[in-house]
This record gives structure tokens, C-alpha cells and sequence, in this order.
């Protein structure tokens, strides 16, 4: 079966280190994707897109500068890609490997998680869910920006998690509706 993201249902987040103290969160609030699955329901193929410029962590100079070349260069830049290369699913577990695209670098990037049941919903569309985690070091990317703080410290960690909550809809059925 073919899926299409619920792009109203999805939700694309990741932290940050900050300072090496706190946690900054972020979204990015406009992304698309698609899915397959065989004749058991075990998910066969997924792709995602993400348009960087839609970052959002509820500070618009920081935003403004996530944006500028000293990180995404999202003018150069603008999408971030996930395609998958391999899934392994072991009843609700799952885990996607896949080739990861981000500021002109692509690398394998593996996210882990689980499946909902595919259920049909109150309009007769069939539905299912994801939940995924990952992380990725970011300079493996090419987002090498950071500043050198007194105690020793960066202002921003390496280290990103990522976090995609997604909900999906039978393509046949939501051309139909």
C-alpha cells in the first residue's frame, strides 16, 4: 500500500545542547513524505523532505541565524532529505536506515521506533502512525558553526536528537477524498 504523510498529524522536532547546560527544542513546521508497505503492512520504503526555512524554536533571532550560512544556508540549502535504504520491523519496533541529506552531504543516519496499527478512521481512510528518534553529530554535515565559551565549553553541542512524530494516510484514499 502507498502512503502520504498527514502533514496536520506530523510533528518534526529536535534538541540541542546549549551551553552544555540546557536543552534547546525546535520543530520544523513544513515537510512532506511518502511511504510503502507490502501485503503484511511491514513498511517496505519511506522518504521524507523538510524545508529547512520552516525552523522554528520559538525565537526568531535564533531562527534567523539557524537559517543564515553560519548553519542550514537555507538559500543554498533549502531541504533536508531522508531515504530510506533498509527496514527491519520486529512487530511494533522498527528500525530505518537511510541515506540522510542535509546542507549538501549526504550520509547513512539511522532512526529507531515504532509503529501503530493501521486502523480506518470515522471517514473510512486507512491510517497508520510512527514515532522515530535518532541522532546525529552535525559537523558530519557541514554544520560546523560554534563559539568557544570561558568555563571551557561550546555554545552549541554537536550532537542533535531527533524526534518525528508522523502520522499517515492510505494514498488511494486520501486522492479520494
Amino acid at each position: 500500500m502507498q502512503w502520504t504523510l498527514d502533514t496536520t498529524h506530523t510533528q518534526v522536532g529536535f534538541s540541542v545542547k546549549h551551553m552544555a547546560i540546557s536543552t534547546v527544542r525546535g520543530r520544523f513546521t513544513k515537510f512532506d513524505g511518502t511511504g510503502e508497505t507490502d501485503a503484511s503492512g511491514k513498511i517496505v520504503k519511506a522518504r521524507f523532505t523538510i524545508d529547512v526555512a520552516s525552523i522554528d524554536t520559538n525565537q526568531e533571532q535564533r531562527d534567523a541565524h539557524l537559517r543564515s550560512a553560519d548553519f542550514f544556508d537555507t538559500e543554498q540549502f533549502p531541504a533536508i532529505v531522508f531515504e530510506s535504504t533498509s527496514i527491519t520491523q520486529q512487530g511494533s519496533d522498527i528500525t530505518m536506515t537511510g541515506d540522510f541529506t542535509m546542507h549538501g552531504v549526504t550520509k547513512p543516519l539511522t532512526l529507531t521506533g515504532e509503529t501503530a496499527p493501521v486502523v480506518k478512521d470515522p471517514w473510512g481512510m486507512t491510517r497508520t502512525a510512527l514515532t522515530l528518534e535518532g541522532k546525529l553529530n552535525r559537523k558530519e554535515w557541514g554544520l560546523t558553526w560554534n563559539q568557544a565559551l570561558e568555563f571551557g565549553g561550546l555554545m552549541v553541542s554537536e550532537d542533535v536528537k531527533l524526534s518525528i512524530e508522523l502520522e499517515a494516510v492510505g494514498v488511494a484514499e486520501a486522492q479520494g477524498a
